[in-house]
């Protein structure tokens, strides 16, 4: 795996689409108001952590050995 694809990976691995669960959390009957206040809670902890990565990412990928030859 390159670094392009290992990148690729560790950030859909850390994120999980968060939103796409909004509009069923909020079609739920009764559901609390808290619900959705916490899953764009999560949302905003993701971007986050993204802005993390593209700064730490980088450097990981850095020390990795090359691997494209073999």
């Amino acid at each position: 795996m390159n670094a392009e694809e290992g990148r690729t990976l560790a950030f859909s691995a850390a994120t999980r689409n968060s939103l796409v669960v909004l509009p069923l959390a909020l079609a739920v009957p009764g559901a609390a108001p808290i619900l959705p206040a916490i899953i764009v809670a999560q949302t905003l902890i993701e971007l986050i952590a993204e802005l993390i990565f593209i700064r730490i990412i980088p450097g990981l990928g850095a020390k990795l050995p090359d691997r494209r030859n073999r």
